[in-house]
C-alpha cells in the first residue's frame, strides 16, 4: 500500500457514470493527474466496483502509487442490492435513481474526506449522464470540472440544441438537416441520435442535456479529443466555456499504468495469434461494451467474413444477463470453415490489438473511445454505428478525417446490412487505392496525436493549465 506524502497533496475526486465507455477515459485522466503528484479518488457505483474487483483485482480505499502521486477507489451504493437487477438497464428508472441516491452518498464521502485525518477534496470531476455532481460541488463550495468523453462536434450539437439557437429535427420535420457553426452539414441521421424526436434512449439525451443546463457550474470542460483534430469547433465552443482538449488520454504514458485498470471483463489472450499473421492482414471487429446486434446481423457478418477469406479477430461479447438478450450463435460449421484464419474472443486488450502490425482495419460501432483509438493508432475503419454519438463519429471518420468507409447509417436506417456489402467494404478498406489513401490519412492523425501528448504538445499544455488552476484555487 502506498503512503501519502506528509505535506497535504491536492485531492481530485472523480465521479463516473457506471459504464465501460465512461470508466476508461475517466480512469486514464485520474492516473495522469495522480502521476503529477496529486491524490486522486475514483468513484462509481458499487455494482460496477464489484465487476472491477473481479476483472482487475483493485482494492477499495487502498492508495496505489502512480508516478509522483496516488490513486484510490471508493464506491457508492446505487440503491439496488441485486447485482443482476434488470432495472439498471431501464434508463428512465435508473438515471433518476442514481441522482437521488448519488447526491446524498457522494456528498457524504466528500465531507468525510474533509474531517480530521482525511485529505480535503480540492476539485470534483464528473462526466456526462451524471450532471448532478456539479450541484454537489456547488453546494460544498468545491470547484468542479467536467470530462467530456465524446467529440467536440457532439458537444457542439448538444450545446446548440439546448440553447435553441439552431433548428433540429422535430416530430413535424423529422428529416431536417442541421447546420452547426464551424461544422459540416449534418443530415438528420448524423446528429447524436438521442436528440432525434423518434429515437430510442431519449432519456440519455435528457441526462446529457442536464450537463449543459449546469455548464456554468463547471470551471473547465476537459475533452478527450485533440486541438488539431477539431480546431474550428473547439475555437467556436471556447467562446461559451473553457474547453481544454486533453486527449487522446489513452496515449498518455502515465494513463497506461497496466496495474490499475477499469475493465468490466478480463481480456482474452489474442496477441500471440495476431503475431502469427502477416503485417496488415487482419480485420478487427468489435462493437464495444453496450451495442447488441440482432442475430440476423451477426449471421450476415459471419458469412461476409467467410466469403471474403480475410483473417479476422472478432469480439463477440456475451450480453449482460439483466439486459435479457440471448447469446449470439454462429452459423453452423462456421468455425470449422474458418480454422486458424479467424479468432473469436469475448473481450480484447483493444489498444494493444489496434497497435499490432498485423492489423489492417477495424470494423467498429464508432463509439468515441474506439474512434479515437483507431484514429490515433493509424488504423483505417469500416463504420457500423448504431445510435447516440456513434452516428456523428462515423460521419467525421469518413467525411472529415478521411480514415473510413461507411457500411451503415445506424439504427435510424433500420435495415439488415447484407453479407455481400460487408465483404466488398472490408476488401476495399484493406486492398487497393482507397485502402492506401485511408492508411495514409490514419498515419497522419497518428503523428498528430503523438505530438499532442508529447512534452510541450497541445494536450499536455492544457492538462498543465488545469493543474495550475486547481493549485491556485487550493492556495486561495
Amino acid at each position: 500500500m502506498g503512503t501519502i506524502r506528509s505535506e497535504t497533496p491536492t485531492h481530485i475526486f472523480l465521479v463516473c457514470f457506471p459504464a465501460q465507455g465512461h470508466i476508461n477515459p475517466m480512469l486514464r485522466l485520474g492516473k495522469h493527474l495522480a502521476s503529477k503528484g496529486l491524490l486522486v479518488t475514483f468513484s462509481t457505483t458499487e455494482d460496477y466496483g464489484n465487476k472491477m474487483r473481479k476483472a482487475t483485482g483493485i482494492v477499495d480505499n487502498k492508495t496505489s502509487p502512480v508516478g509522483n502521486g496516488f490513486i484510490r477507489f471508493e464506491f457508492f451504493d446505487d440503491g439496488l442490492p441485486d447485482p443482476e437487477d434488470p432495472r439498471r438497464t431501464q434508463l428512465d428508472f435508473y438515471i433518476p435513481l442514481l441522482e437521488k441516491v448519488g447526491k446524498e452518498l457522494v456528498t457524504g464521502m466528500i465531507n468525510k474526506h474533509g474531517e480530521q485525518g482525511g485529505v480535503r477534496v480540492s476539485c470534483l470531476v464528473n462526466n456526462p449522464f451524471i450532471p448532478w455532481v456539479c450541484d454537489v460541488a456547488t453546494e460544498l463550495g468545491i470547484p468542479c470540472a467536467t470530462l467530456w468523453i465524446q467529440s467536440c462536434a457532439v458537444f457542439s450539437a448538444y450545446y446548440h440544441y439546448n440553447a435553441g439557437a439552431v433548428a433540429f429535427p422535430t416530430e413535424a420535420e423529422p428529416d431536417l438537416d442541421v447546420q452547426l457553426p464551424s461544422m459540416p452539414l449534418l443530415k438528420h441521421d448524423e446528429i447524436p441520435s438521442f436528440l432525434h424526436p423518434f429515437a430510442p434512449f431519449r432519456i440519455l439525451g435528457m441526462a446529457i442535456l442536464g450537463q449543459f443546463k449546469k455548464l456554468s457550474k463547471s470551471s473547465y470542460v476537459l475533452m478527450d479529443t485533440i486541438q488539431e483534430l477539431e480546431p474550428e469547433t473547439i475555437e467556436e465552443m471556447s467562446k461559451v466555456c473553457i474547453v481544454k482538449p486533453v486527449g487522446p488520454l489513452f496515449k498518455i504514458p502515465e494513463a497506461n499504468n497496466t496495474t490499475i485498470r477499469g475493465d468490466l471483463m478480463k481480456a482474452d489472450d489474442c496477441l500471440d495469434w495476431l503475431s502469427s499473421k502477416p503485417p496488415a492482414s487482419v480485420v478487427y471487429i468489435s462493437f464495444g461494451s453496450i451495442v447488441y446486434l440482432k442475430q440476423e446481423q451477426v449471421d450476415e457478418i459471419a458469412h461476409g467474413l467467410l466469403s471474403s477469406g480475410i483473417s479476422f479477430l472478432w469480439v463477440l461479447r456475451p450480453p449482460r444477463k439483466a439486459a435479457g438478450f440471448d447469446m449470439h450463435v454462429l452459423p453452423e460449421g462456421f468455425l470449422d470453415k474458418v480454422g486458424d484464419n479467424g479468432k473469436l474472443v469475448q473481450w480484447s486488450p483493444q489498444e494493444k490489438v489496434l497497435a499490432h502490425p498485423s492489423l489492417a482495419c477495424f470494423l467498429t460501432h464508432c463509439g468515441w473511445n474506439s474512434s479515437v483509438e483507431a484514429l490515433t493508432l493509424g488504423v483505417p475503419v469500416v463504420t457500423f454505428p448504431q445510435w447516440g454519438d456513434q452516428v456523428t463519429n462515423a460521419k467525421y471518420l469518413v467525411d472529415v478525417f478521411g480514415v473510413g468507409l461507411r457500411l451503415c447509417r445506424g439504427e435510424a436506417e433500420n435495415r439488415l446490412v447484407l453479407r455481400d456489402e460487408i465483404e466488398k467494404c472490408l476488401l476495399e478498406a484493406m486492398v487497393g487505392e482507397k485502402a492506401v489513401e485511408l492508411k495514409q490519412n490514419a498515419l497522419r492523425w497518428k503523428k498528430v496525436a503523438e505530438e499532442a501528448v508529447a512534452e510541450g504538445g497541445s494536450s499536455q499544455r492544457n492538462l498543465q493549465d488545469f493543474l495550475d488552476e486547481i493549485a491556485r484555487t487550493c492556495i486561495a
